[in-house]
């Protein structure tokens, strides 16, 4: 199963159609979607191919005929599975996608049902050298202009901030912190292609330089930089989200707050689709893999193992090492269709 990944519009999926998904009979016990036809769906975030790849080869093992991923930023993708343009994506962040959520359609459109992966943590890091040196603990402390000038890479006297893409929604929570934080007048929010511009900081450090910068996990950048080792995870002063989340507390278990919810990956699908394919919904509700996993298996992207061929070869291994736990899924799945 080779895969060609494609950038495309709500529009041009809509050819394909709900229509499409959720016809066909199953013909067989052990190929319950036979002719039905699953349009998956990610980001632009290519470390998402391991984990959106488990799922449509299980998918496949149903007997569904999975096409290629269709590449749509989150609230795009959000819109087009609510709308019945794409059938699943399987990475939800919950709860940081649930304005995205809503505006699709909520439960009326969607489903969810199960975590995928479970304890995703986001927040701002910077190196544990200048941490130290100069008692940097919480993210508001850069409101001072003498610690924010430690983070200046462009001499405007400003902290530069290794930010997040725009459309990942992340970004919506850095500015509304930027504001919340009293950090306006002191942080520059660094926004673009996070791969490109976070191996720029990767480099800087390298050079010894302070570094600025937002990241999550699971995701290989903490496999670079350790935190604890190199980097330090900087707390917030109080808890600030935007919009639904306003009065959401992110603190964890631990006390540690770094101003973002620990996140469950999750598995979001049209609600029509999962209804009239119980097989396909039973799936996305039990299958489970690791934020380990998923970071060695993104390190190993990092380091060049990055092509359609490797990620496939990462995943066919992923599950050879993880047999029975993957027959007994198609199991539960079959299972369910037969209900």
């Amino acid at each position: 199963m080779f895969r060609k990944f494609t950038r495309t519009s709500v529009a041009a999926i809509t050819a394909a159609g709900l229509g499409l998904a959720v016809g066909g009979t199953a013909f067989a016990q052990d190929k319950p979607g036979e002719g039905v036809t699953v349009i998956p769906l990610k980001s632009s975030i290519a470390e998402e191919t391991f984990q959106t790849m488990l799922v449509m080869k299980a998918l496949e093992e149903l007997g569904y005929d999975v096409q290629d991923i269709k590449e749509l930023e989150y609230a795009a993708g959000h819109v087009a599975l609510g709308n019945g343009d794409g059938t699943f994506m399987a990475d939800h962040w919950d709860p940081l996608h649930i304005d995205f959520y809503n505006a699709a359609g909520g439960d009326e459109k969607l489903y969810r049902e199960g975590v995928y992966s479970p304890g995703a943590l986001q927040g701002y890091l910077i190196d544990k050298k200048t941490a130290d040196e100069h008692n940097i603990t919480e993210i508001s402390q850069l409101s001072d202009p003498e610690i924010a000038k430690l983070f200046d890479n462009d001499g405007d006297g400003k902290a530069d901030l290794t930010g997040c893409t725009p459309g990942w929604g992340c970004e919506k929570v850095i500015e509304h912190q930027l504001d919340a934080f009293d950090l306006r007048d002191t942080v520059t929010h660094n926004q673009g292609s996070y791969s490109a511009i976070i191996a720029d900081t990767i480099t800087r450090y390298e050079n010894g330089e302070p570094i600025l910068y937002y990241t999550w996990t699971p995701y290989w950048v903490s496999g670079v930089l350790v935190p604890g080792e190199d980097v330090v995870w900087l707390q917030v002063p109080f808890s600030s989200l935007p919009g639904e989340r306003a009065d959401v507390d992110t603190a964890l278990p631990d006390g540690s707050n770094y101003g973002f919810q620990a996140n469950d990956q999750r598995i979001v699908a049209n609600r029509e689709f999962a209804e009239a394919n119980p097989s396909a919904a039973k799936l996305f509700s039990i299958m489970k893999l690791s934020a380990n996993d998923i970071s060695a298996e993104n390190l190993l992207m990092r380091d060049g193992q990055d092509s359609e061929a490797d990620i496939e070869r990462h995943a066919d291994a992923w599950i050879k090492g993880h047999q029975e736990q993957w027959n007994g899924w198609l199991e539960e799945a079959r299972a369910a269709a037969a209900d």
